[in-house]
């Protein structure tokens, strides 16, 4: 240790270092005299990765947290309502209706505060031949209506329908670092150069040409794939997750709108292509477009064809850019004093936003565990464990979309080989067949995913649990057809009342949340 157990260094930028950072500041009390002292180095020379766009509701308490107004985040981030992911061609059904391929992974939860669990009856037959995600929530009809998920009188990250948001990835990073800065961040621009190691295997410091030797307590890694200190320094490696997720590569375009008016889609589009999928998401002035593809089932010219077909004439004079990824994760993300944060910990796929906030988590985990006394092996052992089962939690959920399409081609086939799913999705699914995804299924401590997300994309994917044999044991029929019915009546309510994405957007550009506003 150096100093008095209170200097962290966090280095690399972006979206993980500056949440990071200003999230640390306002929980450790970088601004008073007893806290943590908190100090972020960048790069100028190294460009944010920029591409993932979407967040998970999470982000919402972690915003306010950190001290971000939302009018603001909405203002300089071209940021727009999110409330959930719509799937489109996922389930690869040919004797399916038309339009029954399409569901929404809903942010809200059905509401069984005011009588039976829904589910169950919905099982059952109950609502009819309504789809799970319109029968629980008024959110996905609200949502196809392009509607936002509140009004401009409600406060700050406050709302009648669960929400997260889209934005720019760029400017995001930029609005952080003014907030992380304004919390008691200090900000260094330069090039970490060298990595110094201690004798016992700690790193004892970071050299770089503009500021000489940079000491610290903690050490942060927040230098991406790149890994310059938990990867590239102490050596802990990678766990690829190449034989379980395919997708490699990624073709990205941003894509203007043809009218300043156009709607603003509610929530992330995912549409199943021959070997992937591809992303569509609306941000004020722009869409944000990808191809997220196999390389082992398609060249990248092949996958950005396919992205420019999907987009059609106006991806004619846009340039794309490509990634290549290895999904995977470190087993040890917290080794000694050094962390690795965001990339340099771990990815996935862009697939239902993981990537922030795992960031989240990760933050929340360091200022829950910060060592204050100096005991770093017992907060890295239980950051480890905890990241660890997240991680592995998170994989089971992204793999089930996968598992259980029925799409045809040697990309989805080759998801249904029995190898490449893990035993921990395969045994939830066998919990599954005779019985709902329930609390029994869902830890808190590690489930970023509640069990109202896996009951959306696990019926909307077409499974089926059959409830037959204790039938007769639910005998609150009437209650439940009736909570159905008012189901449908707040939706209703909610396209009538609620002001579209862009209305609530606009509001945004010129008024504050909360005030009392009528607009939109």
């Amino acid at each position: 240790m150096n100093g008095d157990g209170r200097n962290i260094l966090v280095v690399g930028g972006g979206t993980a270092g500056w949440l990071t950072a200003g999230y640390l500041a306002r929980t450790l009390g970088a601004d008073l005299a007893g806290g943590a002292r908190i100090t972020l180095i960048e790069s100028s020379d190294i460009g944010i990765l920029g591409v993932g766009e979407g967040t998970f509701p999470t982000i919402r308490k972690t915003l306010s947290r950190i001290g971000v107004d939302e009018a603001d985040l909405i203002r300089r981030c071209g940021a727009t309502f999110k409330q959930g992911a719509k799937f489109v061609d996922w389930r690869g059904d040919a004797a399916a209706a038309p339009g029954s391929d399409n569901f929404l992974h809903a942010f809200q939860v059905a509401d069984d505060s005011e009588g039976p669990e829904l589910l169950p009856y919905w099982l059952l037959g109950v609502a009819g031949d309504r789809p799970w995600d319109e029968a629980a929530t008024p959110q996905k009809r609200a949502a196809d209506a392009h509607r936002a998920p509140k009004l401009p009188t409600h406060p700050d990250y406050v709302g009648p329908l669960g929400y997260a948001f889209h934005f720019d990835a760029v400017a995001l990073a930029a609005l952080l670092r003014e907030q992380g800065i304004a919390n008691g961040v200090r900000h260094l621009t330069g090039t970490v150069q060298e990595v110094l190691l201690a004798d016992d295997g700690a790193i004892a410091g970071v050299r770089s040409a503009e500021h000489g030797l940079l000491e610290a307590d903690l050490y942060i890694d927040c230098t991406g794939f790149r890994a310059e200190l938990i990867g590239k320094a102490l050596g802990e490696p990678w766990k690829s997750l190449g034989e379980t997720l395919f997708c490699d590569g990624a073709i990205a375009l941003q894509v203007p709108y043809d009218r300043p008016d156009a709607p603003i889609a509610s929530y992330t589009i995912s549409t199943a292509q021959e070997a992937g999928w591809i992303w569509d998401i609306g941000l004020d002035t722009r869409r944000g477009i990808g191809h997220v593809y196999s390389s082992a089932h398609s060249s990248a010219d092949e996958a950005e064809q396919a992205l420019r077909d999907y987009i059609g004439p106006a991806s004619d004079a846009l340039e794309a850019r490509r990634f290549r990824f290895d999904a995977g994760y470190r087993e040890i993300s917290w080794h000694k004093n050094c962390v690795a944060v965001g990339l340099s910990s771990g990815f996935f796929e862009p697939l239902e936003a993981t990537g922030i906030v795992l960031s989240e988590v990760a933050a929340a985990l360091i200022a829950n565990l910060f060592p204050w006394a100096g005991e770093f092996e017992t907060s890295a052992r239980q950051f480890n464990a905890l990241m660890r089962r997240r991680y592995e939690r998170a994989l089971d959920f992204i793999k089930l979309h996968y598992w259980l399409s029925k799409r045809s081609g040697s990309f989805w086939e080759a998801n249904r080989d029995p190898a490449s799913a893990p035993d921990s999705l395969i045994e939830l699914l066998d919990r599954w067949r005779f019985r709902p995804p329930n609390e029994l299924d869902i830890d808190p401590n590690i489930d970023m995913f509640p069990a109202s997300s896996w009951q959306y994309v696990l019926y909307g994917m077409g499974w089926r649990t059959d409830l037959s044999a204790k039938a007769g044991a639910y005998r609150l029929t009437d209650a439940a057809r009736e909570r159905f019915a008012q189901v449908q009546a707040q939706a209703d309510y909610a396209v009538r009342q609620l002001p579209s994405n862009r209305d609530l957007v606009r509001f945004a550009a010129t008024s504050h949340f909360g005030q009392g506003a009528n607009a939109a």
